[in-house]
């Protein structure tokens, strides 16, 4: 349904860039204004199912989701229900030498009423989106 990139450079190493996008356990007290609930079901090694409420400016978005990940480097989000079911969200960092840069690629795909609802029409999604990463990259660099 909609897919695009977002890239920023963060004044801040990649390890600790990495923890906090990896950190999917304390998005609700990272951010609670876009996670205002979040629940892992299950965690083996790398991998871990979570329950999540999104927020995406007035929509809440309620799904379910498998990260993946690969310190200090990757950071995959596979929605495997609710929502947003066989969305996908990749997030890559990368050293520089203004600290790290950060590639996210999302493959959205909503369900339901959020199929239709006007908050994801014209890159709107997008815009919703940036902020959220805008937040992240405002707790690493502080």
């Amino acid at each position: 349904m909609s897919k695009f990139s977002l890239e920023r450079t963060i004044n801040a190493n990649r390890d600790t860039v990495y923890e906090i996008l990896s950190n999917y356990e304390n998005y609700q007290k990272l951010v609670p204004q876009h996670f205002p609930s979040v629940r892992v079901r299950s965690v083996r090694e790398n991998i871990s199912v979570v329950e999540e409420h999104m927020n995406l400016g007035d929509k809440e978005l309620l799904i379910m989701a498998k990260h993946v990940t690969k310190p200090p480097v990757l950071h995959e989000v596979f929605i495997i229900g609710g929502d947003a079911k066989g969305s996908y969200i990749k997030e890559q960092l990368i050293e520089v030498s203004e600290g790290t840069r950060i590639i996210v690629d999302v493959d959205l795909k909503l369900k339901g009423k959020m199929k239709m609802s006007s908050i994801f029409r014209k890159n709107k999604f997008e815009e919703e989106y940036t902020k959220i990463l805008d937040d992240f990259v405002k707790i690493a660099e502080n």
